[in-house]
């Protein structure tokens, strides 16, 4: 065995790998990573991103660079039986809540590209492509438990890569999951589609809706959806009674594509056929190895939440792990850290998958008479006229966990726009990425000194110096909860928020206790 320990080695270098090693390779942590491609994935897979993620992405610094492959999502408009419109998709109204675009499209092969770029730039990260893990092994000594990967490179030779934590971001076919001995719950989903992109020229593009279209149509349900520049996609449900590897050649899928345009309009850019499925793991953590991304659950492909979910998975678990291994929480306390973990993001998993197989039933009725009154349900519910529904509406809040219970603990915390020296930044970038504090008032006196010292809180005032926002942002959210003062995670999640000094004390008291099982 090598004599080298990681602090972490993770398994998987798409999207949640790239941004596990990244946010881990930024914090200085020692960590190896691999996967069994030597190059990006060139199939078609994620085309939407939401505000969450792409704060993440501030905060590894790439935002600037992935940018320019993203626009914004355009309104998704479904259309029933008869060709009418029942439901309208759309993000929130400005001033962006998120500091961002609520909605985008991306292309992901140049954005993972990026990904990878930062995490070759962190001399903390070994990157080892081209290996195949062939088993893992977990070491419990007295003082610490190590786990072992051994993994074959593909000249055949094998060796063995030891870490304090291991995260398995390596797909659905997860051998991490495999041989940690962690099984998926069925969530009761299971259908054959076509993912076809396109690169459309003038005449194609004046063929094509101007909005994306969910098509609710009995026949064949499908998803249209406006790509960057001139990408077009098509997410084509597959009857049970054709062959997936026949619609996924070019004949297939030109067939499949003609009601919409021809070769004269476009070029066949990529195209896949997939089962998509709901499942999620039974649990998320094994000892010292956890599992993250595809590798923990699989989602209907509804407003495109898969890597959103990935991602969202790594940002919850390398905080967590940053904790343990910089000793700032330890004991018992650190292992309900970790544990929490799981249970926050499994629970979340859950409540979306739920929501999106809804979505996914209004989409996908295969009876006309049913579809017919699902139509007319939809425009009954809304008196006939079809008002937008943002997409951020339907995305749950953690609801377990490491949250107290209070008004909008655990919902997202916003990111204004705010004043500095250098002219208008985003919130993180002036307050960093840590626990924050953030209050209408001056929290001096009811800021908890060893809850500040434990976790290097960063204590801020709305209105100071420090945090002066320009569209409201934060006053109208502080205002929306009727309090004065929010505990915020890492990940930017809300752990409590206040109404009193006295509340906030309170709060405080019991995130202390939770962190180091002590009381002040």
């Amino acid at each position: 065995m090598t004599g080298v320990v990681y602090d972490v080695a993770i398994v998987g270098y798409g999207p949640s790998g790239a941004v596990a090693a990244g946010l881990l390779g930024q914090a200085g942590m020692q960590v190896y990573v691999c996967d069994k491609m030597s190059a990006v994935y060139d199939k078609p897979r994620a085309i939407a991103l939401d505000h969450e993620i792409q704060r993440v992405f501030q905060q590894l610094g790439v935002m600037d660079e992935i940018e320019p492959y993203c626009e914004p999502f355009t309104d998704s408009c479904y259309y029933g039986v008869d060709g009418q419109l029942i439901r309208r998709m759309t993000m929130v109204d400005k001033p962006y809540p998120q500091g961002f675009t609520p909605s985008v499209v991306f292309t992901q092969p140049p954005v993972e590209a990026v990904l990878r770029r930062k995490v070759a730039s962190l001399p903390s990260v070994t990157v080892d492509l081209g290996v195949t893990v062939i088993g893992l092994q977990q070491d419990k000594q007295q003082d610490q438990t190590l786990v072992h990967l051994t993994v074959e490179h593909q000249d055949g030779h094998s060796r063995t890569i030891s870490a304090r934590y291991v995260i398995g971001c390596d797909g659905a076919s997860s051998t991490v999951r495999s041989l940690s001995g962690i099984m998926l719950e069925d969530l009761d989903f299971d259908e054959p589609w076509l993912v076809v992109d396109v690169l459309a020229n003038e005449q194609g593009l004046r063929k094509l809706p101007q909005t994306s279209v969910q098509y609710c149509e009995p026949e064949r349900p499908c998803t249209f959806v406006i790509g960057p520049g001139n990408h077009r996609r098509w997410e084509i449900s597959l009857k049970e009674s054709e062959d997936p590897q026949l619609a996924a050649t070019p004949e297939g899928t030109w067939q499949l594509l003609q009601r919409w345009i021809t070769p004269d309009d476009a070029q066949l850019w990529r195209q896949a056929s997939y089962r998509f499925h709901a499942l999620v793991a039974d649990r998320w953590r094994e000892g010292c190895v956890f599992i993250a991304g595809d590798a923990a659950h699989q989602q209907p492909p509804f407003l495109g939440q898969g890597m959103c979910q990935g991602v969202r998975d790594v940002s919850n678990l390398v905080w967590k792990l940053l904790s343990v291994l910089n000793k700032a929480i330890d004991g018992e306390a650190a292992g309900r850290l970790l544990d929490s973990y799981g249970v926050e993001r499994k629970e979340h998993v859950r409540q979306l998958t739920t929501t999106l197989k809804a979505i996914g039933a209004v989409i996908c009725e295969r009876d006309t008479e049913k579809a017919r009154s699902r139509d007319q349900k939809l425009l009954n519910d809304c008196q006939g006229e079809v008002r937008p529904t943002p997409r951020q509406d339907v995305l749950p809040r953690l609801t377990t966990g490491l949250i107290s219970d209070s008004a909008a603990a655990g919902s997202l915390f916003p990111q204004p726009w705010v004043a500095s020296a250098a002219g208008a930044v985003r919130m993180d970038q002036q307050l960093g990425h840590g626990w924050r504090l953030i209050s209408l008032a001056d929290s001096a006196g009811a800021v908890n000194e060893q809850l500040r010292a434990l976790l290097s809180l960063t204590v801020a005032r709305l209105g100071s110096d420090q945090l002066t926002e320009q569209d409201n942002v934060l006053a109208g959210w502080f205002d929306r909860h009727q309090v004065t003062a929010a505990l915020v995670r890492p990940d930017n999640y809300v752990y409590g928020t206040a109404a009193t000094h006295e509340a906030l004390q309170v709060m405080q008291q019991q995130l202390l206790q939770a962190l180091s099982g002590k009381e002040s």
